[in-house]
């Protein structure tokens, strides 16, 4: 047994958390905010909710193994709604499509617009179904040590997609322009460009179009308050308003304690679920296993610049989840990776909660959260958030038809330097670093320390990579590497 403390409470240091606490070790987890959750925080003001972090439920295949891990059921801690439609894609002239909650319903959406494609997307989500039990099944949930892990049977004899990318296939296959964006936006949520990643991350589509959108009642705040209170009763212990300074380090490179608000704790191992790059400046230079060059060479996946609005009236014409795809594609994308810089037209994502969920705003109201996806490290100032807030407005009232502005009951906003100043991200990233080619599985910041023995890392900056599952397999796979080292101390110190 032995005593594990953990930087930061998001969703991969919940999960470590709770691994470890049910393999028998004390576990303590210090937060810097005054409210648990990383980034799947709550907003709240006059009855309206906000999820101001993650708001999709992709993936559930890798919830419900989490809480089996754990002898548990997702049911037993919140409840689950497939939402039918998942989500609409708005394009130009208010035109949109509506992605539906069956495979055979997506189909005929497609065959519709493009006939010939409904064949040619059976054939694409055959090989994405294949890709997703490649990966879940096996590769996400290694440790990223070496090479070695991604060379197997399966990975070889599709080696040719990891060459070949998303962009390339889809627009070798499908003509009509509209399809071409709706198949290329699920791997969006690995924060890198289609044209950037490898068909193999096909098993998104996968994820979308195959096992659906759900939504958690009570939103994905509920999903971390469940796993939170999973892992109290596993014996975790949490603190609130605890922020770290300092990572000390002793004899034979070893972590010996850690400053948290000014005071000095004892530590036998650390994780760190905070940001990575940010976790390695409270080490002294010698220490860090990765220096400013290599950082500033990474890919990361985009910031943001989120809106918070409170609605007087229901909204029409609109689902839970929105993309407003009415503007250049490869413009925007453009503008975040390769010119970075503030999109002359930015593509931009709408949720309304309370559509779903009754207890999101109250009655005859509407929540609303938008999302503008931004290059990291932009300028961010009142000036510009007010700007782009009247952008998005104006477009989504003439795409929807609908007078908006006059019922606002209020609005906040979230951005680049709020992302700073509330986790301590590298340039103010909201989603971690992109899982491009060069940037997958071992190529990816370690999990262990290449320094010092007794520290871990955990999140979405090391491996598998972005988004809410991969978190969850992140805090899985770090669990197991110290499960690993503290077996072999205890087998070191039995036999001496």
């Amino acid at each position: 047994m032995r005593n594990i403390t953990i930087i930061g409470s998001g969703f991969s240091s919940v999960a470590a958390a709770s691994y470890l606490a049910k393999a028998g070790h004390n576990v303590t987890v210090f937060e810097k905010n005054d409210q648990l959750g990383g980034r799947a925080r709550q907003y709240v003001i006059d009855g309206f909710k906000f999820d101001i972090g993650p708001s999709w439920y992709w993936m559930p295949d890798v919830f419900d193994r989490f809480f089996e891990d754990l002898g548990k059921k997702t049911s037993d801690y919140y409840q689950l709604e497939k939402l039918a439609p998942a989500y609409r894609v708005f394009f130009e002239k208010g035109d949109f499509v509506d992605i539906d909650d069956t495979l055979e319903k997506i189909l005929l959406t497609f065959e519709a617009i493009e006939p010939g494609s409904s064949i040619k997307l059976d054939k694409f989500l055959a090989i994405a179904k294949k890709n997703y039990e490649i990966a879940i099944g096996n590769l996400v949930y290694k440790p990223g040590l070496s090479v070695s892990e991604l060379v197997t049977k399966d990975t070889v004899l599709n080696l040719k997609q990891f060459y070949l990318t998303i962009h390339d296939y889809v627009k070798k296959n499908f003509d009509d322009k509209r399809l071409q964006q709706i198949l290329e936006f699920p791997v969006l949520f690995l924060g890198a460009k289609p044209s950037d990643t490898p068909l193999f991350y096909s098993f998104m589509n996968y994820a979308d179009f195959g096992l659906g959108t759900w939504y958690p009642k009570g939103g994905m705040r509920a999903v971390i308050e469940g796993m939170i209170t999973l892992s109290k009763e596993l014996g975790v212990k949490y603190y609130t308003n605890a922020s770290a300074s300092s990572i000390n380090v002793g004899k034979e490179n070893k972590v010996e304690s850690i400053t948290i608000n000014d005071e000095i704790i004892e530590v036998d191992i650390l994780i760190s679920g905070a940001d990575y790059k940010h976790t390695e400046s409270l080490l002294d230079l010698q220490y860090r296993s990765y220096s400013e060059n290599y950082w500033s060479k990474r890919t990361m996946a985009p910031s943001s610049l989120l809106f918070f609005v409170g609605f007087d009236k229901k909204l029409k014409d609109v689902l839970h989840h929105n993309l407003f795809f009415d503007v250049p594609f490869d413009k925007h994308a453009i503008e975040i990776y390769d010119n970075p810089s503030w999109p002359e037209e930015p593509l931009f994502y709408a949720n309304f909660p309370s559509i779903t969920d009754s207890d999101a705003a109250p009655k005859g109201k509407e929540s609303a959260f938008f999302l503008i996806p931004l290059a990291p490290d932009l300028k961010d100032t009142p000036e510009m958030r007010e700007k782009y807030f009247d952008i998005i407005l104006e477009r989504m009232e003439k795409l929807t038809s609908q007078e908006l502005r006059s019922s606002i009951l209020f609005k906040d906003s979230y951005c680049v330097n709020d992302f700073k100043e509330d986790y301590n991200s590298y340039k103010g990233n909201a989603y971690g670093m992109a899982n491009t080619l060069m940037q997958t599985a071992f190529l990816r910041p370690s999990i262990k320390s290449k320094k010092i023995e007794n520290l871990f890392f955990t999140g979405q900056l090391t491996v598998p990579g972005p988004g809410v599952p991969p978190a969850l397999i992140s805090g899985k796979i770090v669990a197991e590497q110290i499960s690993k080292l503290t077996l072999k101390q205890e087998k070191y110190e039995i036999s001496i």
